[in-house]
């Protein structure tokens, strides 16, 4: 691939905003000597404006989402991709969310361009676990664990039945459930079957990988071994 291309492909600027990057002279080697358009280097030695290109085609990238973001590229309001640079809105292929966490659903969230791996995470073969905590309307009335447990409650509109979900009360209105599936708002229509509401919902964990810290509002690339984490790999 050209590199005028495969630069554009990042979503630095359209073909021919990156062909003025290079007349410029901002698009130069990690030595500091100026490219062209037609020149064969390898990715990790390519600097713009002095700094390394964004990772190429196959990056997995974890965001701490705050409630009030959307997962979306056209929502009117606010979206995950107003929290990354710009240019990640741009790539070639799509940067896609892994799921989607509602407006007001805060924590971890999954993005890639790669949509094997994309199918391999969300595909319901790969049962990975996703462990939420939930802020509740009212209190608990103590057979959640039973119900959610069963692996027979049907949600309104759907034709099979719920795979069984874990519940661990924290308090009389707080409780972290763990799931091995992703309907749309599952947890919200879960306790809405039981007669609650869900004032609040945070994700902490997805497979084998936490926030760890990360802050409301970053994001950090995921390299091999949280790759391996992910889906429950030793990487000792």
């Amino acid at each position: 691939m050209k590199l005028v291309k495969l630069i554009a492909n990042l979503g630095y600027g359209s073909r021919k905003q990156v062909t003025l990057m290079f007349r410029e002279g901002r698009i130069t080697d990690d030595g500091g000597e100026v490219l062209y358009a037609d020149d064969a280097v390898a990715h990790a030695r390519v600097r713009v404006d002095g700094e390394p290109l964004d990772p190429p085609q196959g990056l997995l990238l974890m965001l701490h989402k705050p409630t009030g973001y959307t997962c979306s590229t056209k929502d009117p309001g606010r979206v995950v991709y107003d929290l990354l640079p710009p240019r990640y809105r741009l790539r070639d292929p799509l940067l896609s969310t892994v799921g989607r966490l509602d407006r007001d659903t805060s924590g971890l969230l999954l993005m890639t361009d790669d949509g094997a791996l994309l199918h391999r995470i969300t595909s319901p073969k790969a049962q990975l676990p996703k462990v939420y905590e939930a802020v509740l309307g009212s209190d608990l009335r103590g057979d959640e664990a039973e119900v959610f447990g069963s692996g027979t409650l049907m949600l309104e509109s759907e034709k099979t039945p719920l795979a069984p979900a874990l519940i661990e009360p924290l308090d009389a209105r707080r409780a972290r459930i763990t799931l091995v599936e992703g309907r749309y708002h599952q947890i919200r229509r879960m306790f809405a079957a039981v007669g609650n509401h869900v004032h609040s919902l945070h994700r902490h964990t997805l497979g084998g990988l936490g926030l760890d810290g990360l802050p409301a509002g970053e994001w950090r690339m995921l390299d091999e071994a949280d790759r391996a984490r992910l889906f429950g790999g030793d990487v000792s």
